[in-house]
């Protein structure tokens, strides 16, 4: 088997000793092509080299979610082909680690790259939905390229969140959980459509849902991780279905300190409920519009202010060892 490791040397929970350990124990399985990303984009443009090759049988990413998305943008540039679905293994190296973790990865990398080594000795993998994500038609987003995700999007708050944490990374501070939920206060503070919603959900064949103040779109649950602790927003999302939807209607003090604990206390039957939260399950199709730009995120990078995304769910995208 030949396969083309992705290194990202920024990935905060490695150090270049341990890259070291992991690229050799997958050499000694594997005939292995190691490249280390020099630039933003630089996953995709390997993962778009892998898939257009014929002599690579697996693309395997050492990195945060950001790295695994960038490769999975690569790798499906053309879109999933029904009867050659790329093959992907992740092993975990950023701060949070979602996909990977979702998928039943240990969180360590040494312990994920045993695991990988023994899935493919016993050929084992499963198949996955992801989804995309472009600029609706008909809209001032309609030319913005369309684009994977693997575990989540966001539209309004926490996307806006996510902008702030990344501000902070390039001037230096370390991507804590402590930061995230700072610069979480600071954004609720600043938030100026909190108290009346944006946003409309529109569906195929259905009423619109008008006046929402921020979403979640998540492509499998967990949504994301307090350290160890898994954060539901959408209990049933699945890698197996579509795209789940969270939305809230209402940002005040009251309303996001009750969401906010239900969210802390989310299992993996109960997420987010009342009569300000909107929830839907296995959407294959539908569009968020809202009336001013907003911040917009997907996996955990933000890209940006839309006004306007089209929202996919493509249940069998991608092969993933595990």
């Amino acid at each position: 088997m030949r396969a083309l490791l992705v290194v990202n040397p920024a990935a905060t929970t490695t150090s270049a000793r341990t890259r070291d350990v992991l690229i050799h124990a997958l050499a000694s399985e594997m005939k292995l092509e190691a490249v280390t990303t020099e630039y933003r984009g630089h996953a995709r443009d390997l993962g778009r080299r892998a898939a257009d090759s014929e002599d690579i049988d697996l693309i395997v990413a050492l990195g945060g979610d950001g790295t695994v998305n960038e490769v999975v943008n690569g790798l499906l540039h053309n879109g999933p082909a029904p009867d050659r679905l790329p093959r992907l293994a992740v092993v975990p190296g950023g701060s949070t680690n979602v996909f990977a973790r979702a998928l039943g990865l240990p969180n360590d990398p040494v312990e994920a790259t045993s695991v990988i080594l023994d899935a493919l000795s016993e050929r084992r993998e499963r198949t996955v939905g992801l989804g995309l994500a472009a600029g609706a038609p008909g809209t001032e987003d309609e030319g913005v390229p369309a684009r994977w995700f693997t575990f989540c999007a966001g539209l309004g708050f926490d996307a806006g969140v996510v902008g702030r944490v990344e501000q902070q990374r390039e001037r230096g501070k370390t991507s804590t959980h402590a930061l995230y939920v700072r610069q979480a206060l600071r954004q609720f503070l600043e938030e100026p459509n909190r108290r009346h919603g944006t946003i409309t959900l529109e569906r195929p064949g259905r009423e619109p849902i008008h006046e929402l103040a921020f979403s979640i779109i998540c492509n499998t649950a967990p949504w994301t991780y307090l350290g160890n602790r898994p954060v539901y927003a959408s209990p049933s999302a699945s890698f197996d279905t579509a795209l789940d939807v969270l939305g809230l209607r209402k940002l005040s003090a009251a309303a996001v300190a009750r969401y906010a604990t239900q969210l802390l206390m989310s299992t993996p039957e109960r997420g987010p409920h009342g009569r300000h939260a909107v929830s839907f399950h296995d959407l294959t199709d539908f569009t968020l519009h809202s009336k001013v730009p907003l911040p917009f995120q997907m996996d955990g990078d933000h890209l940006g202010v839309r006004t306007s995304v089209r929202f996919t769910g493509v249940r069998r995208a991608l092969r993933v060892i595990v």
